[in-house]
């Protein structure tokens, strides 16, 4: 397999500061498209993964990124869906194994094929490669793994949809948030601030839980009906029994017993963020009213493409911070301190 090299921003080690380098990019093959990257968004998964957070976290040198946006620089020959200059993305995976009951029905973050879905980054693709992420200028993927952005959405804006948009864009559709439907949404941040946009634009009532209420004005203008500060025990007499779902967001430790009590009967909470340390529940948090406490990932290709499309409809995108790749460490520091709103992205121009 020949490649050719592109400028990226790849972490050396564990826990080490990234640093510019150059990595690999496979020629195009038939199917395949060459996106000249122009805004990579960075997701927490990025730093748990670079610190070694998940378990090892793969080979390094590795270069995160699974939220990019850009430009369709060149085609391969039999390629069907994109033509050059077309607007696309690529998020959290870049490949599948096409043949399981997941891939199939259009689910294939959930594949179950010997290598499962292939990672954008720090994962082993089909052909044994190492997959590097979007803090590069340049990236070759599969056609069929590959979104396109509705033309009303800034490329900027954009790029924080193919990771944030979809992991909180599945489960509100999974779980049906719409009229008639109280959600809350547990913690104000990437994810968080697109959960709010979400569920409002599909007629959901919308509470945000923080920690305090010091983002409350932005969670009211996101279009939050209500927002609670659960640093305040009285939030969690005043709500309990209140909501038909509730989505956390957050990778911190919480005491999910009581945010399951803040569920009505039936009610579902849905575990987003992921925490280092194992879950605590408590049986009779759930038993009495028939709640259910719940998981997803992020959302197959068919459903991506319909988050950005619904964004695309109702004029969402993420609320951005554009940073200098110079500046990638520096933010990563300021999203473990909570000090973006919401969601950095790298210019890519300047790697």
């Amino acid at each position: 397999m020949t490649h050719t090299s592109v400028a990226a921003y790849a972490a050396p080690a564990p826990k080490a500061p990234l640093e510019r380098t150059t990595i690999p990019r496979r020629e195009l093959g038939a199917h395949d498209i060459l996106i000249d990257i122009k805004y990579a968004g960075i997701c927490h998964s990025d730093i748990h993964t670079v610190r070694a957070e998940w378990g090892d976290g793969g080979t390094f040198p590795i270069v995160p990124g699974h939220e990019i946006a850009g430009m369709v620089a060149e085609v391969g020959p039999e390629v069907t869906r994109y033509r050059t200059g077309d607007r696309v993305g690529v998020g959290c995976f870049v490949d599948s194994c096409r043949e399981c009951e997941n891939c199939l029905a259009g689910m294939e973050q959930y594949c179950t094929g010997e290598l499962g879905n292939v990672g954008t980054y720090a994962a082993t693709g089909r052909d044994g490669e190492q997959t590097h992420g979007g803090y590069s200028t340049h990236l070759v993927v599969d056609e069929n793994y590959a979104l396109r952005i509705p033309e009303n959405i800034p490329l900027d804006a954009a790029a924080p949809l193919l990771c944030a948009g979809i992991t909180l864009y599945s489960p509100l559709a999974h779980w049906k948030a719409g009229p008639g439907k109280k959600v809350a949404v547990v913690g104000l941040g990437g994810l968080g601030h697109m959960g709010v946009k979400i569920a409002h634009a599909m007629g959901a009532e919308v509470t945000v839980l923080s920690q305090s209420l010091r983002k409350k004005d932005d969670g009211l203008r996101l279009g939050a009906d209500h927002y609670h500060a659960t640093s305040d025990p009285a939030t969690f007499e005043a709500l309990a029994g209140s909501f038909d779902l509730i989505v956390n967001t957050v990778s911190a430790d919480l005491d999910l017993n009581a945010y399951l009590g803040l569920l009505a009967t039936d009610g579902t909470l849905v575990q987003l963020g992921a925490p280092e340390k194992p879950l605590q529940i408590a049986p009779f948090a759930l038993i009495p009213r028939r709640r259910s406490f719940a998981g997803s990932m992020i959302g197959g290709i068919r459903e991506t493409q319909e988050m950005l499309d619904f964004c695309g409809e109702h004029g969402l995108a993420a609320d951005i911070e554009v940073i200098d790749a110079t500046q990638i460490n520096e933010a990563y520091e300021r999203v473990l301190a909570s000090d973006v709103r919401y969601r950095f992205v790298i210019d890519t121009s300047t790697i």
